[in-house]
């Protein structure tokens, strides 16, 4: 039987920096070592502090997101959860084999300004209290768990002080995919470190693109049960599962409320898998990247060519569906938890505590007692 992380924390208690023997802090650390031994479970307890708020759960996110570092390769030592004048104030210190040391500054979102010097200064901390060789084997790397516009303004400030070989951006979700890599593929962690050390600041584009890759390899592994639900529906409507990640100017959820349930259609590029398979009459659901599905509706004509108005980059999104009977419910979104993938027949023999973000990646056909688990009209 699964347990919440909000199960979790009840039992270990209050999350904290207080002395004493066994601290619930350390308690929480120990349940993660012991009991989560794989990436999907750490996605399902990151995206649980993203959809709760107060400072427990911005603690555990901290601690989730250096957890996620033993998973990247490195040694992993945990820092304070708030600063303390004379000591160094650092949320984690990430060890690679190959000498590279990695500051690590959580974020749940950025609605408050960051000031690259606060991490730069852990840094010259560390290196003059010699825990760290130097800047040539130091990296300063902010992990964000709800990216908005304004992480233009630090990846913008990086760029000006000239610090984009000392400082990295990596979205929350990107970051459990990059370790989703490591356990499922070839993908080692100097490959792993080389992503996070690219030119530029920011490193979501380099993860992204493996990952469409790697959904592709996902997609030709679940080839015989996706031929299984297609021979089942192909006489009649087919069901859909679709997905959106936040970007610079909205988040997944603005982007799907707006073209879903305002303009009543949806884009997709010309390498979308399916997109020449939809027709009127299906069913389509839209997942919100670490959030769950928050809309369906009905396809109420085959995809067409064309440049939209409402749709940004529509030079690229430029295969528009018309839809209709839209249901939006971003309040109340149906997240895909490990209870809810028990019951989903895509994951019939498969171990739902290990990677799952396969399923959400890419446009993909499901079966309809799928999609009604999905959409939340099935409460079996």
């Amino acid at each position: 039987m699964s347990i919440t992380l909000k199960q979790i924390l009840d039992l270990v208690g209050k999350l904290d920096d207080s002395p004493g023997e066994d601290p619930s802090r350390e308690r929480f650390r120990r349940y993660l070592k012991d009991n989560v031994k794989d990436i999907g479970s750490v996605r399902d307890y990151i995206e649980e502090c993203l959809r709760s708020s107060g400072s427990q759960y911005n603690r555990a996110l901290q601690d989730l997101i250096n957890y996620l570092g033993n998973f990247l390769g490195f040694e992993v030592h945990y820092g304070r959860y708030q600063g303390v004048q004379g000591q160094i104030g650092y949320d984690g210190l990430w060890k690679s084999p190959t000498g590279v040391h990695i500051v690590v500054e959580v974020k749940t979102s950025e609605t408050y300004s960051i000031k690259t010097s606060t991490l730069v200064g852990y840094i010259d901390q560390l290196i003059s209290e010699q825990s760290i060789p130097g800047w040539k084997r130091a990296l300063g790397l902010y992990a964000i768990g709800k990216p908005d516009e304004e992480i233009r303004q630090l990846e913008n400030a990086i760029i000006v002080e000239n610090r984009t070989h000392q400082l990295r951006i990596i979205s929350v979700q990107y970051l459990i995919s990059l370790a989703e890599m490591m356990q499922v593929f070839d993908v080692s962690h100097e490959d792993a470190l080389s992503i996070i050390r690219p030119s530029g600041p920011k490193v979501d584009q380099l993860v992204d693109i493996m990952n469409r890759l790697i959904a592709l390899k996902s997609e030709e592994a679940i080839e015989e049960k996706d031929a299984k639900i297609e021979e089942k529906n192909s006489a009649a409507k087919s069901y859909w599962l679709t997905s959106a990640r936040s970007d610079e100017e909205q988040t997944a959820e603005e982007i799907i409320g707006t073209l879903v349930g305002q303009v009543g259609i949806y884009a997709f590029t010309d390498r979308t898998p399916g997109i020449k398979d939809m027709k009127e009459g299906d069913l389509i659901c839209f997942y919100a990247a670490g959030t769950g599905v928050v809309a369906h509706a009905l396809i109420s004509g085959k995809p067409v060519e064309k440049e939209h108005p409402q749709v940004r980059q529509s030079d690229r999104y430029k295969w528009v569906v018309e839809l209709k009977d839209s249901k939006v419910y971003t309040d109340n979104p149906v997240v895909i938890d490990a209870s809810l993938r028990n019951r989903l027949e895509a994951f019939k023999g498969r171990d739902t505590s290990k990677p799952w973000s396969w399923f959400v990646q890419a446009t993909r056909k499901v079966s309809e007692a799928d999609f009604e688990i999905l959409t939340g009209c099935s409460q079996d």
